[in-house]
């Protein structure tokens, strides 16, 4: 086999672990989490605000020089942050944007890389206990497997250099407080079979709720004339399950919400009005206890997909948790970076599925 038909058949493998991992609502959400293959000197990693869902139909791999991008990141270099000085341009026709993660996928010396947002991982991740109950897991159930916990670091290169500091050790699993896994690996086989090993493990039983009141919510939906109702009828978990409702109000717990969904929820009061959110607009997501919830009629797909997530994460986390949750500080240095302005940008022109 030449070396061409060798790239070829390895990124093939790729696309087909990549569609499948992002097809799957518990892993992956709409635009969120990447993977990447390091073929010689060269390392394909998703672009910016594509669907790893997508994988088999659109072209959303961009080619980047691995040394130059690491070398980058280590000096501290700006450039690293957006990566696309890094860019193989000849390899990459449709002048696609590399993923604001690829500074730390080219931080992991492993050959194939799968960094996603687990809803179960999430559900371990955003707890006070999460390190104590990750290191139980690991030794009990996968001995074999070395991992690290990484403490919250933004996304892009501050979290990239936070992974660069367990380099030397090369785990295979790294748990993201507060954001997500990334499961690593020589092969793609390999990485995903590491994949469906941890998310086994870390399964959390997700509590059912009451049926959600649809045709009040309509009704309220066509008063309100701005707001529907959500794509997933799981989504109105978040308001019937009580505990799930106070860890949802209780703050932000990972970045994509906070990207996709704002930093606040609206509520309905006695009047009823709208609760406006902090920036003056009202909430792209409104939660009405006992009842269910409201979207913004233009939400976009990834806010949708994200509304999902919210209520798969938090009706896992067993009642009474101590829950970390970001700073305001950590809210609004995603709200104000223009990686993730350019990602919601993509966002608002996508179309579903």
């Amino acid at each position: 086999m030449t070396a061409d038909q060798h790239s070829t058949q390895a990124l093939a493998a790729l696309s087909t672990f990549s569609a499948r991992l992002g097809s799957d609502i518990t892993r992956t959400q709409g635009a969120g989490g990447n993977t990447s293959i390091k073929i010689g000197e060269v390392m394909w990693v998703k672009a910016s605000g594509t669907w790893l869902a997508h994988a088999l139909e659109r072209d959303i791999m961009v080619p980047l020089e691995t040394a130059p991008l690491v070398a980058a990141l280590d000096a501290g270099d700006p450039r690293a942050e957006k990566a696309t000085d890094f860019v193989v341009a000849a390899l990459n026709p449709s002048g696609l944007r590399p993923s604001i993660e690829a500074s730390v996928h080219a931080s992991i010396p492993q050959r194939v890389v799968a960094h996603f947002h687990c809803v179960n991982t999430l559900a371990h991740a955003v707890c006070s206990d999460a390190e104590a109950e990750l290191t139980k897991i690991f030794a009990d159930r996968l001995p074999h497997l070395r991992w690290a916990m990484i403490p919250y670091r933004r996304p892009g290169t501050p979290l990239a250099r936070a992974i660069a500091e367990v380099r030397a050790d090369a785990p295979d699993i790294l748990v993201l407080a507060n954001h997500g896994l990334v499961v690593c690996g020589d092969s793609v086989a390999e990485t995903e079979a590491r994949v469906e090993e941890v998310t086994a493990a870390l399964a959390l039983p997700r509590r059912s709720a009451p049926a959600a009141d649809i045709d009040w919510l309509e009704a309220t939906a066509r008063r309100l004339g701005e707001f529907g109702l959500p794509d997933d009828p799981e989504s109105h978990d978040i308001a019937l399950d009580p505990a799930a409702l106070a860890m949802a109000m209780g703050g932000s717990l990972y970045p994509d919400h906070v990207i996709f969904l704002g930093t606040k929820l609206g509520t309905l009061d006695d009047s009823p009005n709208l609760a406006l959110s902090e920036t003056g607009e009202p909430a792209k997501l409104v939660v009405i206890p006992g009842k269910g919830v409201l979207v913004r009629s233009d939400l976009t797909p990834g806010g949708h997909a994200m509304v999902r997530c919210l209520a798969e994460v938090i009706t896992r986390i067993p009642a009474g948790k101590s829950l970390n949750y970001l700073s305001a500080e950590q809210e609004y240095e995603l709200t104000h970076w223009e990686a993730e302005k350019y990602r919601q940008s993509l966002d608002r022109q996508a179309t579903k599925g």
